[in-house]
């Protein structure tokens, strides 16, 4: 196993940089000019057909290296990233390493709850539909699931304000942001409790949606193990069917599962766009999306590269998970 995980993590090295490179490429090609954009934030777009404007222009896109050819670019960011620098934020000049230090504790909690969340409700109710299969409270079961599964989270997100946002019915969640003013101030178990209530909406809308795919997941697999001949020889020996449901087919079961969180590392990261928007939670999402709107690129390079590495490092782990739970399998 050790010479496939060095091999493995040799392979992320070409793979890493096919992936960086023809980002770099695509968000060079992108329509708008982010030195223009960034004057017309500034309030000098007006001048941008003088000819002072034009010299501040190529002075600044001298400053930054993109007067130099893309290649020449991309070499110059693969030989900061190789020291862990990720340069400076086109928009206000910031260290990008520090925008993203500030908003990723936010992005985790909001996704490290909303995946538990998903793994909480769907393994005990793929586990009830695989023993109650095609019962009515299967049925029932499924569509409620699937209902929630189709609805756009955007949608979810906008009713459950109004519902419950102070609007025209209750006011009982906090809609903005996720903690109250002056928060900071507050005990521990005050402030903890004031952070857990802003995310119960904002965690609900990321997580409804994984609760059909899982529980199906869940359901097909356990059936499947179910069938397997040592789990008649279990029932054979007269086993209680507790017991030979949680004790010796549900590990099995949950396999796919297991591995499936190595591919949740980049969620983990990359947050949500529209969620963090709609409830005004300064995440990576939100840090994603002001820099795609601004062409900030050193951010966007910066989101992305972090975001393959995760992906291709996640790829690895579920290979490694696989062998290590499952003893039929043999990494070559």
């Amino acid at each position: 196993m050790k010479a496939y995980i060095i091999r493995r993590f040799l392979q992320v090295i070409p793979t890493f940089i096919g992936i960086t490179f023809i980002t770099f490429i695509i968000i060079q090609l992108a329509p708008g000019n982010p030195i223009l954009m960034k004057l017309q934030m500034k309030g000098e777009g007006q001048l941008a057909d003088t000819a002072t404007t034009k010299q501040i222009i190529e002075e600044t896109k001298k400053l930054y290296g993109l007067d130099k050819p893309v290649p020449v670019q991309y070499l110059m960011w693969v030989k900061r990233v190789l020291t862990f620098d990720f340069g400076y934020s086109y928009k206000d000049h910031r260290k990008v390493w520090d925008k993203i230090k500030e908003r990723l504790p936010v992005t985790l909690q909001l996704n490290i709850l909303s995946i538990l969340l998903v793994y909480v409700i769907a393994i005990p109710a793929g586990v009830y539909s695989a023993v109650k299969s095609e019962t009515f409270w299967d049925r029932i079961l499924t569509i409620g699931f699937f209902i929630l599964y189709s609805l756009p989270s955007f949608w979810v997100a906008v009713m459950l304000i109004m519902l419950f946002g102070g609007g025209e019915y209750w006011d009982i969640f906090p809609v903005y942001g996720i903690s109250s003013l002056g928060a900071e101030q507050y005990p521990f178990l005050k402030w903890l409790a004031d952070r857990i209530w802003h995310l119960v909406l904002p965690v609900f809308c990321l997580s409804y949606g994984g609760w059909a795919y899982l529980s199906r997941l869940m359901k097909a697999e356990l059936l499947e193990v179910i069938r397997e001949d040592y789990i008649r020889t279990a029932r054979a020996k007269g086993l209680e069917e507790r017991i030979v449901i949680m004790k010796h087919a549900l590990r099995n079961a949950l396999l796919p599962l297991i591995t499936l969180l190595a591919y949740l590392l980049p969620s983990l990261f990359g947050g949500s766009v529209i969620i963090e928007s709609i409830f005004s939670i300064p995440g990576m999402g939100q840090l994603g999306f002001e820099a795609v709107l601004s062409r900030d690129y050193p951010v966007i390079m910066a989101l992305t590269t972090i975001s393959a590495l995760l992906t291709l490092v996640g790829l690895i782990l579920s290979d490694i998970l696989y062998a290590v739970f499952d003893p039929r399998i043999k990494l070559q």
